[in-house]
């Protein structure tokens, strides 16, 4: 198994009817500032660098944004807001990321996410995140150089907790809770896990993620890292 075996598994994935549902009837409805365009319309594989030392978790596709473009955070403003820090930090190419073919490019990063199709209202069952953590707990046993991981969101961070749960049984997670900025380093795990606030508008435009709160979480990550390298 390969990342890219992987990432065909996912683009070709209906475990969840209502989710498969939805994203075929985006791209057929689409909007109509985004008429011209040919939506994806598909669950959405992983993006980066397979050598990656961070992986970023999401919550899932955006209906007209990564569901529009074919990948992780792009296309809106919440992809533009990781984008430039990713740029600023140093594991981005460009500040911007509109849509697959723009040349944005990861280095030593991977993009993932605990759903990978956009749910109507931003919301999955628990049963269609259930059915789609294996794809995440994949990637983390193919992403071989993994030494950090941050979590988009407090529903990225409970997923990404399960699935290391269930890959670490030995770990105590005790303690372990959502918050911006926090960092966590259980015993016995592999990984520094990171949690941050999504940067949706509903948490940029209201003032409650400020970007120096967010960018700091990210220069944190790359001090770590240096650190370890």
């Amino acid at each position: 198994m390969s990342l890219e075996d992987l990432n065909r598994d996912i683009v070709n994935c209906e475990r969840c009817g209502r989710l498969s549902a939805y994203i075929r009837e985006v791209a057929f409805r689409k909007v109509r500032r985004y008429r011209d365009w040919s939506y994806w319309g598909r669950p959405l594989p992983g993006f980066g660098d397979p050598e990656a030392k961070l992986l970023i978790v999401g919550l899932a596709p955006a209906a007209h944004g990564a569901n529009r473009t074919g990948r992780m955070f792009t296309g809106d403003s919440s992809g533009n807001w990781l984008a430039r820090a990713l740029y600023e930090i140093g594991f981005a190419s460009k500040p911007e990321s509109r849509h697959r073919d723009d040349g944005f490019e990861l280095k030593s990063a991977y993009i993932s996410s605990v759903v990978r199709c956009a749910p109507p209202e931003n919301r999955p069952t628990r049963d269609e995140i259930e059915n789609c953590l294996p794809y995440l707990l994949r990637e983390l046993e193919l992403l071989k150089n993994l030494k950090v991981i941050l979590c988009l969101g407090e529903i990225a961070f409970r997923g990404t907790l399960r699935v290391l749960r269930g890959k670490f049984p030995e770990v105590n997670f005790r303690g372990v809770r959502f918050g911006h900025g926090r960092r966590f380093t259980p015993e016995g795990l592999p990984y520094t896990l990171y949690s941050s606030y999504h940067p949706s508008r509903q948490n940029t435009q209201t003032g409650r993620l400020r970007w120096e709160d967010w960018i700091s979480v990210f220069r944190a990550i790359r001090a770590e890292l240096e650190v370890d390298s």
